[in-house]
C-alpha cells in the first residue's frame, strides 16, 4: 500500500506524510526503543468542530487496519478513520513560533483555529 510521490513523501493511499514529518517520527521512534511500533492516525468524535486528531505510536493492529512503511516509519490508519482522512497530508514544522505536526484534511469542511479539530 506504500506509495512514493513526487516529493519522496510516504503515504497509505490515504494519508500523505512529508519528509519533515517522516523524519520527526523516525526520530520519536527511534528514542521509543521499540521497533514494533507504528505511528497510528486516526479521527475521533469531539473537539470544537465535532471530530478530533489523534496521533500516537502503537503496537497493536487490526485486520482491517491500512498500514505502510518508509524505512523505520510505519503509518497505521485505522477503517473508519480512513473514511475522513482520505487525501490529507502530515507536516512537520520547526521554527521560531513553535513546532509540530500538522494535518492538511481535503475532507474537512471546517477546522477549529487550533488545528486539531474539524467537520
Amino acid at each position: 500500500m506504500s506509495t512514493t510521490e513526487t516529493d519522496t513523501s510516504v503515504g497509505t493511499g490515504l494519508v500523505t506524510i512529508t519528509d519533515s514529518a517522516a523524519k520527526k517520527v523516525a526520530e520519536l521512534l527511534a528514542m521509543e526503543g521499540n521497533p514494533g511500533l507504528a505511528l497510528r492516525i486516526a479521527v475521533r468524535p469531539g473537539g470544537c468542530s465535532g471530530y478530533s486528531y489523534e496521533m500516537f505510536f502503537d503496537s497493536e493492529f487490526a485486520h482491517d487496519d491500512l498500514r505502510s512503511s518508509n524505512g523505520a516509519v510505519s503509518v497505521v490508519v485505522d477503517a473508519e478513520s480512513a473514511q475522513l482522512l482520505k487525501g490529507a497530508s502530515l507536516d512537520y514544522k520547526d521554527g521560531l513560533q513553535g513546532a509540530g505536526f500538522s494535518i492538511n484534511n481535503p475532507n474537512a469542511q471546517r477546522s477549529c483555529g487550533c488545528g486539531q479539530s474539524f467537520s
